[in-house]
């Protein structure tokens, strides 16, 4: 059992926070919208999920989630910190990191203890030096941390599922042996984990975004050629193994 905190309950933060606090871990989310913050204390999910009401309603009744705006409260016994905030895309087409910013400065700001920071939003190759320069500038001298990428390939409508019976887990750090606890942290899934350095990791993120959107590409061209000529995509699809 660890002690976990996760900042962000949008789609992503929520479904890892009820999710890891399913296998027994004890998990309190940040929340700085108000409003937001109130539905969750009341035991309801803002977003809609297939099983997530159940899963949340169950460890708000076992008492290993719970919800709050407080970073100190919420960091004081934290070993795993994970960033889930949003990053929307901005005017000029680049992902927008204001809130993963806003989050590393406020971890630097509460941290007091030795903990591992692990970065699941979608985010540009080279953000987890950012964070991790972003974090070092704020804490406290001798308090010790590592920064981790953990991308998420949930996917909605299956979210539970994905996360509970994953593909793969992709971790990436500089520092290996905080990467092998993070992995460890995953070890009741009982999944296939990789493990790489952080651009690697935050790469292979977006190159499978790629390689999908390839595919749905791919397969609608085909579709439109069956068509044409009385050929069954299904099967086609079938065929080769997709």
């Amino acid at each position: 059992m660890a002690n976990l905190c996760v900042v962000g309950t949008g789609y992503v933060g929520l479904t890892t926070g009820v999710c890891f606090a399913d296998l027994g871990n004890n998990v309190t989310c940040i929340e700085i919208n108000l409003e937001k913050l109130a539905t969750l204390r009341a035991g309801h999910t803002p977003i809609y999920e297939p099983g997530l009401q159940e899963v949340l309603e169950r460890n708000l009744r076992a008492e290993r989630i719970r919800f709050t705006d407080n970073y100190a409260e919420a960091l004081a016994e934290a070993e795993f910190i994970f960033i889930t905030v949003g990053t929307p895309m901005g005017h000029d087409g680049a992902a927008d990191l204001s809130q993963v910013e806003s989050a590393a400065a406020s971890i630097g700001r509460h941290l007091t203890r030795p903990a591992i920071i692990i970065d699941k939003s979608t985010v540009p190759v080279g953000t987890g030096d950012l964070v991790t320069e972003i974090v070092a500038d704020y804490v406290l001298d001798g308090t010790s941390f590592a920064v981790v990428s953990n991308p998420e390939f949930l996917r909605e409508g299956s979210a539970l599922q994905d996360f509970q019976h994953p593909d793969r887990i992709v971790l990436g750090a500089v520092d290996r042996a905080a990467a092998e606890q993070v992995a460890e942290l995953h070890a009741p899934l009982n999944a296939k984990i990789i493990i790489t350095d952080l651009r690697t990791a935050e790469m292979i993120k977006y190159a499978s975004n790629a390689f999908l959107a390839t595919r749905i590409s791919f397969i609608n061209e085909i579709a439109q050629i069956c068509e044409k000529l009385g050929a069954d995509v299904k099967e086609v699809a079938r065929g080769m193994g997709a």
